[in-house]
């Protein structure tokens, strides 16, 4: 495995010999040399192709873990983590920002109704009573994995939703197309761990940590949209801000 990475250890370097090798690694994983998914061999067997004290092996491999970039299984060994998608904390689409990164995502639609809403729904969208909403609950999927779990109600006053519509675009298209122009959106992240009906949707387990978005979005009328609970795969997902100082 060491030779097929071409890894190389300068012991004349002032680098740290277990640095070097992190070095080595990280440079085979974001060239694509070792796939998401990818099998390292054992600390053993790496020490000894590299010449290595196992101690060394043993600390480069723990900050690999730490760094997100490799993940220890029971039964299995060590692999390189599946590429996360980071999404830019912007008033857009999960469905946008995939597409725009040139990923293939797809959606199947695993419920959908239009019924009255309920207290907190008409709470969220500012809604009078006896108000009609679209209520419906999405698996998202790149690549033929499990993402994002999502669940929306949107008013029914902006444009018809179909299952049709929602399976094959993403739900900002759709109300951008209805003639919303959205302004803002009300936001809130988190995390949880999956219960047991997130996990089977999601392809994880019981108790595997997922991020959590809840969202509520405004247009240029002032109208609240829609509003929505996601959850996300956390070994699969991230969000990423700018902060500046004011």
């Amino acid at each position: 495995m060491a030779n097929q990475l071409n890894l190389s250890i300068d012991r004349s370097s002032p680098v740290p010999l277990y640095h070097q090798v992190v070095q080595g690694i990280e440079a085979a994983i974001h060239t694509g040399i070792l796939e998401p998914g990818s099998r390292l061999d054992n600390e053993i067997d790496l020490a000894a192709q590299l010449n290595l004290s196992r101690p060394t092996m043993r600390k480069a491999m723990d900050e690999l873990v730490r760094s997100g970039l490799l993940v220890r299984k029971r039964g299995v060994g060590t692999q390189v983590v599946s590429s996360q998608v980071r999404r830019p904390l912007e008033l857009s689409s999960l469905f946008d920002d995939l597409s725009n990164n040139g990923a293939k995502p797809t959606t199947d639609v695993l419920t959908f109704s239009h019924d009255e809403a309920d207290d907190p729904t008409r709470e969220a969208l500012h809604l009078p009573r006896g108000a009609m909403v679209y209520h419906f609950t999405r698996l998202r999927k790149v690549g033929g994995k499990p993402l994002a779990l999502m669940e929306n109600w949107v008013r029914d006053d902006i444009t018809p939703l179909t299952e049709e519509l929602l399976g094959s675009q993403g739900l900002y298209s759709v109300l951008r197309n209805g003639g919303v122009n959205f302004r803002l959106a009300t936001q809130r992240i988190g995390a949880v761990v999956a219960n047991e009906y997130q996990a089977t949707q999601l392809d994880t387990v019981p108790g595997s940590a997922l991020v959590t978005m809840e969202r509520t979005a405004v247009d240029d009328t002032g109208r609240n949209v829609e509003t929505g609970h996601h959850v996300y795969r956390a070994d699969s997902y991230s969000f990423e801000m700018t902060l500046v100082q004011r």
